[in-house]
């Protein structure tokens, strides 16, 4: 019965090759057999499109153009009297996140109240830090020092979690910006906490590893949350081993959000409340106790791995995390592979941001809007930054999601108001999957709060108009401070 049933497929295909064949286009029965048995899926763009929340893209739009500048921050406080050639900041292009085919004389140009550019007597164009930016270098050295104990804390705690009581350093590094590590991070600050952790050396490289267990630090972050709305003074000083907790995640949605939405007349539901009901009573371990026992795929594993996700991203400065930097702990945290499955299912507890090449995980309870609720000084410091950049806020078009966006278009020298006489070359999207509604994030009032940074008409005004610390009379070719 079987084998007729298979030939009669075969005489199908093999009509409708023939009948494609009289067409112009021939297609084998392999070809044919392949195509009818392949599943509809849809991409994490498809199944989170009606989910968008449109504060949260433009907290990640924010975020993306103030990661490009303290790329090129860094690489500056690297070189020697944090100048370089900006024909070297064109080779670490891609370390700079910045691609092609924008220039990076572009990028720095549009920011004249951070980086300065001059021409030497031979003609090398050399970019380097401005007063303010120098002056934002030495308050941020002075907020991770003082950061440094909470940030050790943290590191810590990812230590109790993992299930080896040890992580690689250079996965740790991941979190160095996020988590507000310094950036001697690997050298010389894994050693100033001996009483904490210590470096171990094995076979595939370095590893930070746990030196002793503080029972006060192996409460979670909503424990303490959840004690404090209820008055509980005692919550933060808990000795006893963590075990079961049977806590609520605290979920916010959009002033418009609907629970359902339909697809091919089909009702599909976001979030199911009879399902949401259940996950939040159901009871799970604490992400400090050991994990030994689940079983994949079950509710009390599922709500483990989002306890565990809920607590790194407390961790952060922002509440915010790239999902790749989440997906390299996965053994370690115990963690399910389809990760991203997880976090868009329990959408309310998180939002997942697609802009660009790397996805964002947010925190939802913790941001109100654009802006996050509790701002460390850290983050505030970034803040600064921003604000000397030229970007406005201004997001014309977001129905793209490239790896660059319209909203970048300022640092790159796509603004019209701009007197620069140079070539500027338009920014242009890479991705050509259109998964966002029109006009979702077209307000042009959303983040105005920035002013556009003047710049000269050319290379020649700009060194004379400037208050540039760069003498262009130079010494041997290279750039020399007044």
């Amino acid at each position: 019965m079987r084998t007729m049933c298979l030939r009669d497929c075969l005489a199908e295909l093999l009509r409708r090759g023939g009948q494609r064949q009289g067409q112009g286009r021939f297609c084998c029965p392999a070809q044919l057999s392949l195509a009818r048995g392949m599943t509809q899926s849809r991409s994490v763009r498809q199944r989170s499109k009606k989910k968008r929340v449109h504060a949260l893209e433009v907290a990640t739009e924010r975020w993306k153009v103030l990661t490009k500048v303290l790329a090129v921050i860094d690489t500056l406080k690297k070189e020697e009297e944090h100048v370089t050639p900006l024909k070297r900041l064109e080779i670490l292009r891609s370390q700079l996140g910045l691609t092609k085919p924008n220039k990076v004389a572009h990028f720095v140009r549009r920011s004249p109240q951070l980086f300065e550019v001059c021409r030497d007597s031979r003609g090398v164009m050399w970019a380097g830090l401005s007063p303010q930016a120098e002056a934002l270098v030495e308050e941020e050295a002075r907020l991770l020092e003082d950061h440094s104990r909470t940030a050790a804390e943290y590191v810590t705690r990812l230590l109790m979690i993992s299930v080896d009581r040890r992580l690689a350093i250079d996965k740790i590094a991941h979190f160095r910006r996020d988590m507000g590590l310094p950036h001697d991070f690997k050298t010389r600050w894994v050693h100033m906490f001996p009483e904490q952790f210590r470096v171990v050396r094995l076979e595939d490289g370095d590893y930070l590893e746990l030196v002793s267990w503080n029972p006060n630090w192996a409460v979670t972050e909503l424990e303490k949350k959840t004690a404090a709305l209820t008055g509980d003074a005692n919550a933060n000083d808990i000795a006893s081993p963590p075990g079961e907790l049977s806590l609520s995640f605290p979920m916010k949605f959009p002033p418009n959000f609907t629970s359902y939405y339909k697809f091919r007349g089909k009702v599909h539901h976001y979030v199911k409340k009879g399902n949401t009901e259940q996950f939040q009573k159901t009871t799970y371990l604490s992400p400090y106790a050991e994990p030994g026992g689940l079983t994949p795929g079950s509710p009390e594993f599922d709500k483990r791995a989002v306890a565990v996700m809920h607590e790194i991203l407390n961790f952060t400065l922002e509440k915010r995390l790239v999902t790749d930097h989440l997906t390299h702990f996965r053994r370690e945290f115990v963690m399910p592979q389809k990760l991203m499955r997880l976090l868009l299912k329990h959408y309310g507890i998180f939002y997942v941001s697609e802009r660009g090449k790397r996805f964002s995980v947010f925190l939802t309870e913790s941001y109100d809007g654009t802006e996050l609720i509790e701002k460390c000084p850290l983050v505030r410091w970034k803040e600064k930054v921003l604000q000397l950049t030229s970007y406005r806020g201004r997001i014309k078009n977001l129905g793209k999601f490239a790896e660059l966006s319209d909203s970048e278009d300022y640092l790159f020298g796509n603004d019209d108001s701009s007197g620069a006489t140079d070539s500027i070359l338009d920014v242009k999207s890479e991705d050509s999957d259109d998964i966002m509604d029109d006009g979702a994030l077209a307000d042009d009032t959303e983040m105005d709060g920035f002013e556009a940074a003047e710049q000269p008409a050319n290379v020649e005004a700009w060194n004379l108009n400037s208050s540039a610390r760069f003498d262009t009379s130079c010494y041997g070719g290279h750039p020399s401070y007044e």
